[in-house]
């Protein structure tokens, strides 16, 4: 929880499911800065859901390295290809 009791603080957060949002400022926020942030944050997994990539794919974001903002394992897909989560709170999934 936050200090305020109204939330949950970023280390708390195991996995983020991200749909990607249609837009021109959707690219920059969904694939870059929140990438970046949640690398900052420490949070385990991030994926991205995105049918604006293309013909539409899953990334798959493990490993984050908080100290560069960035994350040690990326694994882009196209629809309808298998991805699993190699490690950490979701392995498996």
């Amino acid at each position: 929880m936050t200090d305020d009791g109204l939330g949950l603080t970023a280390a708390a957060v195991r996995v983020v499911f991200e749909v990607a949002s249609p837009g021109k400022r959707s690219p920059d926020r969904d694939r870059v800065r929140k990438r970046r942030e949640y690398a900052r944050a420490g949070i385990p997994v991030y994926v991205i859901i995105d049918d604006y990539d293309g013909q539409g794919a899953v990334t798959l974001f493990t490993g984050p390295r908080p100290e560069k903002a960035d994350w040690e394992d990326i694994h882009r897909v196209p629809y309808g290809t298998e991805v699993t989560v190699p490690e950490g709170p979701a392995k498996g999934l």
